[in-house]
């Protein structure tokens, strides 16, 4: 067979069957169009392949034909996630085709998908924390604001949605915490620490008031125009201030929540303690930030050690 020959007639035949597929799964699950994009389009690339003179079409390709493309994938350097992705459209697809009597079996079902590497979330060091939290201007009421937020958000590893919600009857100066409703309804008590304690006392005492102006909020933290901080408000705000503290990864207020919950473990707290802080239901959620205080180390080792 010439590999250099491209078989129109093969691709347009497998064009019918695919547009056949889509158009069943929209009419039987009401998919969305990203959805049925993502599915066209992994078709398409593994018919070209196929009509490229390294198989038959896509009804007739068979176990072998499959593991084939998957190798040329990678040999292309594409990535394992996204080729997890092709092989459940594969699977997918002639599921559908077994169900509408046009095959007998279906050849992607003894495939295995490759092993995903554990996505990581992004966080930040220590001293990129250190100079974030110092990027506002204290002597504006807007920079106080900033800073007590940003100082809490770090302290105790809240969720945007839960920094932003917080109201002044849940946020008591004399113990040292913030009862935060998270999701599910779920409530904790989250201890500020005493440098956050200071910053939102500090806040309260000379930014908060002014502010606000005449108007009334129960909302703890407030824009100048007297409404409750939102997240998209908040998000613009950290951004703006990483770029002035010199720090080039794309933050987000969960990148806080992130740093908070690796560097303590990093500092040898207890897995189940920050389950606890962070408010998740499942251990197994909180478990990722063990996996990146081990890649923090590994990065550490690497550095400084003279024979890593």
């Amino acid at each position: 067979m010439n590999k250099h020959a491209f078989n129109k007639e093969q691709f347009q035949q497998d064009e019918q069957l695919i547009d056949y597929f889509l158009e069943s799964l929209w009419a039987e699950y009401g998919l969305s169009q990203h959805t049925l994009d993502a599915y066209q389009s992994d078709l398409k690339m593994l018919s070209k392949w196929a009509a490229s003179g390294h198989a038959t079409d896509l009804i007739h390709l068979d176990k072998i034909n499959i593991q084939m493309y998957l190798a040329y994938r990678l040999d292309k350097g594409i990535k394992a996630r996204s080729t997890a992705r092709m092989l459940s459209t594969l699977r997918r697809f002639y599921q559908f085709l077994v169900r509408e009597n046009k095959l007998t079996c279906d050849p992607s079902a003894l495939l295995e998908s490759p092993k995903l590497g554990l996505p990581l979330p992004k966080t930040l060091s220590e001293h990129e924390v250190e100079a974030l939290l110092e990027a506002p201007d204290i002597e504006d009421p807007l920079g106080l604001r900033d800073r007590a937020m940003l100082e809490l958000i770090y302290a105790t590893g809240l969720r945007v949605s839960e920094l932003v919600s917080l109201s002044l009857y849940e946020t008591n100066l004399q113990q040292g915490v913030v009862r935060v409703v998270g999701k599910g309804d779920k409530e904790r008590l989250v201890p500020m620490g005493e440098e956050a304690l200071s910053w939102v006392a500090l806040y309260l005492k000379n930014a908060r008031a002014e502010l606000l102006g005449y108007k009334q909020s129960d909302k703890l933290f407030v824009t100048r125009r007297g409404g409750g901080m939102t997240r998209q408000t908040f998000w613009h705000i950290i951004k703006r201030h990483a770029q002035c503290s010199g720090i080039n990864t794309v933050l987000s207020p969960h990148v806080l929540r992130h740093a908070f919950a690796t560097h303590l473990l990093n500092h040898g707290a207890d897995l189940r303690v920050v389950q606890m802080l962070l408010g998740h239901s499942d251990l197994s959620t909180t478990q990722i930030y063990t996996h990146v205080a081990k890649e923090r180390l590994k990065e550490i080792h690497a550095k400084h050690h003279p024979r890593a």
